[in-house]
């Protein structure tokens, strides 16, 4: 027995093996580019900013996300010959109120990160030169043009 309900915006329905027996005669609809409930990229098709968009990860809401979206949109609207110069100020408020969350919006220490990428490579370098200058390429001991003339 075949039976379809309402549940909210949703539809159920039930269906019986004989009515998967027969091919489907239901219509597939155009997509609607102005549904609200349609994924769409950062842009809208209308040119706005799809603020729901999860490539934004969810910056546009929470404590800084009013001016998070202030700056984002100056940004993006910005008809400077440097894009987002005029937008300064925008940004500058979203960090200081960033800051003010420091456990919503941690800061990457990318100069500790890059300090400490240095220092290691630098620790890796002075190593292999010290252990074995002949597996270095490049570091092949030449005589100098006295060690030469000494020889001669």
């Amino acid at each position: 027995m075949s039976y379809c309900r309402q549940e909210g915006k949703d539809r159920v329905i039930f269906v019986t093996k004989e009515d998967h027996e027969a091919p489907s005669s239901a219509e597939l609809v155009e997509d609607d580019p102005n549904d609200p409930y349609e994924d769409h990229g950062l842009i809208l098709p209308s040119g706005d900013i799809n603020w729901n968009c999860p490539c934004l990860g969810g910056m546009a809401s929470g404590p800084c996300g009013q001016q998070f979206k202030d700056a984002f949109s100056c940004f993006h609207y910005s008809k400077e010959e440097v894009k987002g110069s005029e937008c300064i100020e925008y940004f500058r408020g979203m960090q200081e109120c960033m800051q003010k969350y420091p456990e919503l919006y941690p800061q990457d220490d990318d100069d500790e990160k890059e300090k400490e990428k240095f220092s290691s490579d630098a620790d890796v370098l002075a190593e292999t030169r010290g252990t074995d200058s002949d597996s270095v390429p490049g570091s092949e001991e030449t005589p100098s043009s006295t060690e030469k003339s000494a020889d001669s």
